[in-house]
């Protein structure tokens, strides 16, 4: 059986980091380890747009080294860390095809983190958690509390973004009992959003840069001619949305709790920026990065309940190709690579209808761009 090596990223710009880890991963798996990236869409989950849309970033990615390029659905891709990865991992299982997960860490050292993923699974370690987050606190918080007072072992990797994207990974896995088996590729170059340049600096590094008008090509290959995008391109047109909102769509929303919807539809109707919003909304309890992925959720019409199960092909090479044929046959949800199939799915038309608000900020602004997208074929 060939070994398809499964990857959760978002490529925000794909750079030189990127291309390391694929080629890493195929030197520990085997240079014939096909490598299939399921990657966020035109919006992420810090809360942010995508610099490049999603058609051109992952164009890039294969060109980088990647053999096949699903999007993950807009739902999970405006969803906190947790949940983030079950739908990734979960879609990754669905595919059939997927045999290993391949992610980046610190401290890449597979062994400590899956210690580390079973303690936070230990009655001590959960009922620690419980306490803190009904003490108040964010999930992350709450997380470093429980470690440091059950299980101070992996209290340090918890202080890492990448080694705690891992452990949610790793988790995912158990939760849905996979048989995919996890490899720890140590993250090379500056930290998770350090700023200064280096031989692998980071993806906000390098979005800094694009805004400035600067060159960034050294680190990011096959730059796409696009003009990059950003929040503030998108300003007006979703301050217009969430203001035309009802609070019920606010009360709808995927993470809403304990009265947020009331503190997000006041914000919205008191100020006139989405900073401003966010610093009106903003509390010990509700961290900002929740925040933002929330007033995006609202602006994109998402809500609880949605079914965000399908596998949507957006780029793939020859070795993709043959991965999709098998995963045609293997797979556990649709497969689409025409977008008209997927008319029917309400989670599909949100994610459509979240990239007609993108290209608002770019030259061809026409709607409906995603429904006649073919995947990019190298």
């Amino acid at each position: 059986m060939q070994k398809v090596a499964g990857i959760v990223a978002e490529y925000n710009p794909f750079h030189r980091g990127h291309a390391y880890h694929i080629a890493e991963t195929r030197r520990l798996l085997g240079e014939d380890c096909a490598v299939l990236s399921i990657m966020s869409g035109d919006f992420v989950q810090r809360g942010d747009v995508a610099v490049f849309d999603k058609f051109a970033r992952a164009e890039m990615a294969v060109r980088g080294g990647a053999d096949l390029v699903l999007e993950l659905p807009l739902s999970w891709c405006l969803s906190p860390a947790e949940a983030f990865a079950h739908g990734a991992v979960s879609l990754l299982e669905s595919t059939g095809v997927v045999t290993h997960l391949s992610f980046g860490s610190e401290c890449g050292d597979l062994s400590r983190l899956l210690a580390a993923s079973e303690a936070q699974r230990t009655p001590a370690f959960l009922e620690a958690f419980h306490s803190a987050l009904a003490s108040g606190v964010s999930y992350p918080r709450a997380q470093e509390i429980a470690a440091r007072s059950a299980a101070p072992q992996i209290a340090e990797l918890l202080t890492q973004p990448n080694d705690t994207l891992a452990l949610q990974y790793l988790q995912a896995l158990w939760a849905i009992e996979s048989e995919i088996i996890p490899v720890a590729v140590p993250r090379v170059g500056a930290g998770h959003d350090a700023a200064g340049e280096s031989d692998y600096p980071s993806a906000s590094w390098l979005r800094e840069r694009l805004r400035a008008g600067e060159r960034v090509s050294a680190w990011v290959p096959h730059l796409p001619e696009a003009e990059p995008v950003f929040l503030a391109d998108l300003e007006i047109a979703i301050l217009s949305r969430l203001r035309m909102l009802p609070k019920a769509a606010f009360a709808a929303l995927p993470g809403n709790s304990e009265g947020l919807e009331n503190v997000l539809y006041k914000a919205v109707h008191s100020a006139a920026t989405l900073d401003e919003i966010l610093a009106a909304a903003k509390s010990k309890r509700y961290p900002m990065s929740r925040l933002r992925r929330m007033l995006l959720s609202a602006a994109l019409g998402l809500r609880c309940g949605l079914n965000p199960w399908y596998l949507r092909v957006l780029a793939a090479n020859e070795q993709g190709r043959a991965i999709l044929h098998d995963m045609r046959k293997t797979a556990t949800l649709p497969v689409i690579t025409k977008p008209a199939d997927a008319r029917e799915n309400e989670a599909f038309r949100l994610t459509a209808d979240a990239h007609d608000l993108y290209v608002l900020a770019q030259p061809n602004k026409t709607p409906g761009q995603d429904w006649r997208r073919s995947p990019v074929m190298l």
